[in-house]
């Protein structure tokens, strides 16, 4: 007879389970732990060990940089993921750890590098650092004078002869020396790793560098034109694809007055750092500055300069008028379409739902530019179909409407589709009890289809409203945010914020990186704040049809 699990004379230990017959006794480790495969090990083996290469890889760049808190921040990483992932404690760790590594990587860290950026002068003219400016200042200006070095020039590249950094190989003539130089400054070279011609004096072969053909460099001719090589006396600068000479500057930074003299012209330009410039006395700016703090001088000048303000609220406007009706007028579109088809009378519903969702399944890239084409004014489909001289993309208002019904056609499919499976998730009862009671099919859909159709659509909705307030491609592909005033270049009658900020950022009046950022933040709060709203309307909804 066994003994009792309880009561005298049990031998049981309170809390313990006791001894089973023909089972080793395990520990409370490894019976909360499924053991680990051979499959799993190798996985996990390798991961860890790319884990290792990524942090190694990027700890050299940090070492040589100074960077001692990035580096810190990236071993204490690295160890706390091996101690995660070789233990056997911390399970639900395991999962969240990676999701949130990426959600750091691809969304915390640009949104601050773009909110940090927005409080900067950042763009062309102002990337560097003032070291740098003074450098390019100075080198910018170099010209030849009598009796300076004169050099055999040989077109070069690291790397690829298309888009390999530029290097310049050169002799000289006099010396017999060799040197390579490019924007970082000149260094010589050992004769023993050279093929100098004996002919021209030029070098023909160089360890290291690929040397360009005629053909190759006169294809690059102007970025050999606009490389140019500091020297202690000057810079080195090309004349031709095959010479080149060491010039004088004829600006030149006096660290005395904290300022820039033109030799020529007896000109000073002023170092003032709160707009990160070279200025002088009548106002003029020298192009090349560099990057400062400017706190919220942009978000100042996005409010309250009339250059900038008054495309920013205008475009604001259209920005909404036209995420509202392109997200109205789709919903609307396929919710008629989904009632229509939900009907128990119609026929043959698999067949038009397979027609009517073929937009949907097009590229959406390629679909722009045919609508694109079909607006044209002289061979477009739509003006040759129905007989009219329409200048779609010549109006403001033509073009608004085109980009709508670009948006109508692409999107109402999507609708159509969740609109179809939110009605077929509503009981029939509850629309044949109100016919019942009398109701008319439009009090019927008013009353019981339209609400619950909303409460399970606001969601859908709200994203797609958040989406087409940011749709670049819809703008970029059609329109390109035009038409353009005569008067302002930068901002068109169908550009979008989204658009506006492309074009600052990357325009090719300069870029101003810093502006763009400011517009990017107050795009962030304007659909933040309206989702943040139109959420908490929904969860009220809810609240009453739940």
């Amino acid at each position: 007879m066994s003994a009792p699990l309880s009561g005298p004379g049990s031998t049981r230990t309170p809390g313990r389970e006791p001894a089973r017959p023909g089972l080793p006794r395990t520990s409370r480790t490894a019976r909360n732990h499924a053991p680990i495969t051979a499959t799993g090990l190798v996985v996990k083996v390798v991961l860890l060990g790319l884990v290792a290469g990524i942090a190694i890889w990027a700890a050299f760049p940090l070492i040589e940089a100074g960077h001692w808190i990035g580096l810190g921040v990236l071993v204490a990483t690295t160890a706390a993921l091996f101690y995660l992932y070789l233990g056997r404690r911390h399970i639900p760790a395991k999962y969240l750890v990676p999701g949130t590594l990426f959600l750091i990587a691809f969304q915390v860290l640009p949104v601050l590098f773009t909110a940090s950026t927005a409080f900067t002068n950042f763009g062309d003219g102002h990337r560097g650092s003032k070291d740098d400016a003074v450098v390019a200042i100075q080198t910018s200006s170099v010209k030849q004078v009598p009796g300076s070095t004169e050099y055999a020039l040989t077109i070069a590249t690291k790397g690829d002869p298309a888009t390999g950094e530029l290097v310049f190989l050169l002799s000289d003539p006099k010396t017999k020396q060799v040197f390579a130089g490019d924007a970082g400054g000149l260094r010589q070279l050992d004769a023993s790793d050279v093929t100098v011609s004996s002919l021209s004096g030029k070098i023909t072969a160089a360890e290291g560098y690929t040397v360009l053909n005629i053909g190759q460099a006169s294809g690059r001719s102007d970025a050999v034109t606009a490389l140019i090589v500091p020297t202690d006396d000057g810079a080195i600068r090309s004349n031709g694809l095959t010479r080149a000479y060491e010039g004088k500057a004829a600006r030149t930074y006096d660290a005395g007055c904290d300022c820039v003299k033109d030799s020529e012209t007896g000109k000073t330009w002023t170092a003032d750092e709160k707009v990160g410039s070279f200025v002088a006395a009548d106002g003029e700016r020298l192009t090349q500055g560099w990057k400062v703090n400017v706190g919220l001088k942009n978000f100042g000048a996005v409010l309250t300069d009339p250059n900038i303000s008054g495309p920013f609220f205008g475009t604001l406007a259209w920005n909404f008028a036209f995420a509202i009706g392109s997200t109205g007028f789709t919903f609307l579109l396929g919710m008629a379409i989904a009632l229509a088809l939900h009907s128990p009378r119609m026929k043959g519903t698999n067949l038009y739902r397979v027609l009517l969702i073929l937009p949907y399944a097009m590229p959406s890239f390629a679909m722009l530019l045919v609508w694109r084409d079909m607006f044209n004014t002289d061979f477009g489909l739509l003006n040759n179909l129905f007989g009219l001289d329409v200048d779609w993309f010549g109006g403001a208002w033509s073009a608004r409407v085109a980009v709508l019904l670009v948006q109508l056609w692409l999107g109402y499919p999507y609708m159509f589709l969740v609109a179809t499976g939110a009605l077929q998730a509503i009981p029939r009862e509850l629309t044949e009890a109100t016919s019942v009671d009398g109701a008319t099919p439009w009090q019927s859909f008013k009353a019981v289809t339209l609400p619950l159709l909303l409460v399970a659509l606001s969601p859908l909705l709200i994203a797609s409203f958040a989406y087409n307030f940011n749709n670049v491609n819809a703008i970029l592909f059609t329109t390109e945010g035009g038409p353009f005033a005569p008067d302002n270049p930068r901002n068109g009658a169908t550009d979008l914020l989204i658009t506006y900020t492309y074009r600052l950022a990357f325009g090719a009046q300069g870029a101003e990186y810093g502006l763009a950022a400011t517009v990017s933040i107050f795009i962030f709060a304007i659909v933040a704040t309206v989702s943040a709203i139109s959420f908490r309307n929904t969860r009220k909804q809810e609240e009453v049809y739940s």
